[in-house]
């Protein structure tokens, strides 16, 4: 069919005629509703933005000598955000001359990631950045 005829038809029909695959040999056009056609792109566009899962990051703070109260307290919390499916980055925060305890903060990050072990895996292990040691906890559920 020629471009000419195909034009034809289109304005015939009050529709469009829409180029769709140009590198092909003949090119490949079709007649349709364009304002529909753009309609329909957006929706579809809009829907696998909804399916998409957004990942949420809670955080936990510690002190090097944290309690055992307030630990178990803080270590019920990230199990919900565990559980939640939510990931955990849990901090130890030395202020002062307190990072001359940068042991006990590593030794307490690592307990609490054993102490989730059931509801989550590390993600990363405990790293020092300036006066921040922190440890990333992902859930192993899947919402």
């Amino acid at each position: 069919m020629r471009i000419q005829d195909a034009l034809d038809l289109a304005e015939e029909l009050g529709l469009d005629l829409v180029e769709i695959s140009p590198n092909a040999d003949p090119p490949v056009c079709k007649v349709i509703d364009h304002s529909k056609f753009l309609y329909q792109q957006k929706k579809k566009q809009k829907e696998l933005k909804a399916k998409q899962t957004k990942v949420v990051v809670k955080e936990i703070r510690f002190g090097p000598q944290t309690d055992e109260h307030d630990y178990n307290f803080k270590l019920k919390h990230a199990q919900k955000f565990l559980n939640d499916g939510a990931k955990v980055k849990a901090f130890v925060f030395f202020k002062g001359r307190s990072i001359l305890f940068k042991e006990q903060g590593e030794i307490l990050l690592l307990r609490f990631a054993q102490d989730l072990e059931e509801e989550g895996k590390v993600e990363q292990l405990p790293k020092l950045e300036g006066k921040r040691m922190t440890i990333f906890i992902s859930s192993k559920k899947k919402k």
